[in-house]
C-alpha cells in the first residue's frame, strides 16, 4: 500500500471513530446541575476537544495498525470479507 492510499484509509477510518468517541466521558449540564440559559440539558457541561481528538486518533491508529499488520502478514484483503450480496451468476 502506498503512503497515500494509507493516509485516505487513515482519514476515513479516522472520521468514522469520532462518531463512536465522541460520547467517551460527557456530562451533561443536567448531570452537573450547570444548565446555560439557552441550552438544553443534555448539551456537555464542558466540551474537551483536545481529549476526545487525542482518544480519536489513537483509536483510529490502532485500527488503521491492526488493519495494516493483517493485510501484510497474513495476506487479509477486503476480497477475503464476506460479500453482502450473493453472487448471482
Amino acid at each position: 500500500m502506498s503512503w497515500l492510499t494509507g493516509a485516505a484509509i487513515y482519514f476515513i477510518v479516522w472520521w468514522v471513530t469520532i462518531f463512536a468517541v465522541l460520547p467517551f466521558g460527557v456530562r451533561t449540564q443536567d448531570d452537573a446541575r450547570e444548565l446555560v440559559p439557552g441550552t438544553i440539558g443534555s448539551a456537555p457541561a464542558r466540551f474537551r476537544f483536545l481529549r476526545v481528538m487525542a482518544i480519536n486518533t489513537l483509536v483510529s491508529a490502532t485500527i488503521f495498525f491492526g488493519w495494516n499488520f493483517a493485510s501484510s502478514y497474513f495476506g487479509i484483503s477486503f476480497e477475503d470479507l464476506p460479500h453482502i450480496m450473493p453472487d448471482l451468476r
